[in-house]
């Protein structure tokens, strides 16, 4: 599908300045080395920083199950305090507990086994090679590097229509929780894993600055996603207010993103072609994509959302919709993020006047802040 000149010359532009951005916490680092004269490779400037052991253990546990649990906890307050407005059908139930299940107790296990076979017979002289490198750049780098790569995977997604139907279901839900946080197809989260990235990182010698910002950057995401408009008080009162001002630019938060899933963009709150940030959305506020309006959208997901079975909003195109029409059908229409406008019939107005001819629906071209 041909892809607008326009945006194409912008996504190369902001591409471009990526690669400066990813370089940074690196130049920093041996800038900062140079001018301390501080040399960690030789192995003779110490032992890197190692926090608290008893943060550290912390930060272990929720790896491993910590995050499950607080998802799952939260996950039934929203629901026993009816923020889901009954709109947790079964359908969307099944979807929701196959995209939260299957990716942690089969994917991830078996991504990580096979990572970490793989990596010694690919790689075989970088194992720990960067394990000199003290922990706060560590975090600094591997924190910009993971999240940029999926802002940009993230708004890829939106910006090329043949790619919206593998994000599609993480907007299809008429509603915002902890479930959403998780909520995507099944090929979506096979190409995107921080998995990939944390066994590589643990390979080479990075895998505990690693665990900080997985642990990290899960907590933010999913609080952000979740119906709990946690934030609020952070505009609301002003002794708070700096921090709430510095903090919606900096991360994400319920108000940026939801804005990101609502179901309309003409609201002046809705925003789903921008507000792409994950853990950081500061790249939305670099590249031009954000919109900030500390207010929460009325109504959330797909104006042409069609209700598809479960199993084919988690395993498209492996399975398919059996909904005449949708997306995710066999020869399904590529309708991209937009809401498609109406085919209208030809009218005769006159007898005087000539056959109008039908107004082809087009995408809405996307906005900037």
């Amino acid at each position: 599908m041909k892809v607008d000149q326009a945006l194409a010359r912008k996504i190369t532009r902001d591409a471009s300045l990526s690669i400066l951005l990813y370089l940074a916490p690196i130049v920093l680092m041996f800038t900062a080395f140079y001018l301390t004269g501080y040399k960690p490779w030789q192995g003779g400037g110490g032992v890197p920083f190692r926090v608290p052991g008893f943060l550290e253990d912390v930060f272990k546990n929720l790896s491993s199950w910590g995050l499950p649990v607080i998802v799952l906890v939260i996950g039934v307050a929203e629901f026993a305090a009816g923020l889901y407005e009954n709109k947790w059908n079964k359908n969307e139930r099944m979807l929701d507990i196959t995209c939260f299940v299957v990716p942690k107790i089969i994917i991830r296990p078996l991504v990580t086994y096979y990572s970490l076979q793989l990596l010694p017979q690919l790689l075989p002289n970088l194992k720990d090679v960067f394990s000199w490198v003290p922990f706060w750049w560590a975090f600094l780098i591997i924190a910009v590097a993971d999240d940029l790569t999926q802002y940009w995977y993230h708004r890829l997604h939106h910006q090329l229509p043949w790619l919206w139907r593998f994000h599609r279901t993480h907007h299809s839900a008429p509603y915002m929780g902890m479930a959403m946080a998780s909520r995507q197809n099944i090929i979506y989260t096979i190409f995107f894993s921080q998995t990939y990235l944390t066994a590589a990182l643990t390979y080479v010698g990075m895998g505990y600055a690693a665990l900080f910002v997985k642990v990290i950057k899960s907590l933010i995401t999913t609080g952000a996603h979740s119906s709990i408009p946690w934030d609020k008080p952070f505009y609301e009162n002003k002794w708070l207010s700096p921090v709430g001002w510095v903090m919606e630019r900096l991360i994400s938060t319920p108000a940026t993103h939801h804005a990101h899933h609502a179901d309309t963009a003409d609201d002046g709150i809705g925003y789903y072609k921008g507000n792409f940030g994950n853990m950081f959305f500061i790249w939305d506020i670099i590249f031009g994509t954000g919109i900030i309006t500390r207010k929460y959208p009325s109504a959330y997901g797909i104006k042409h959302y069609m209700e598809e079975e479960w199993y084919a909003q988690f395993a498209w195109p492996i399975l398919k919709s059996k909904k005449e029409g949708s997306e995710l059908s066999a020869e399904g229409p590529m309708v991209g993020d937009a809401i498609p406008e109406p085919v209208l019939e030809p009218i005769i107005l006159s007898h005087e006047l000539p056959l109008i001819e039908p107004i082809q629906a087009e995408l809405i071209p996307a906005r900037t802040a």
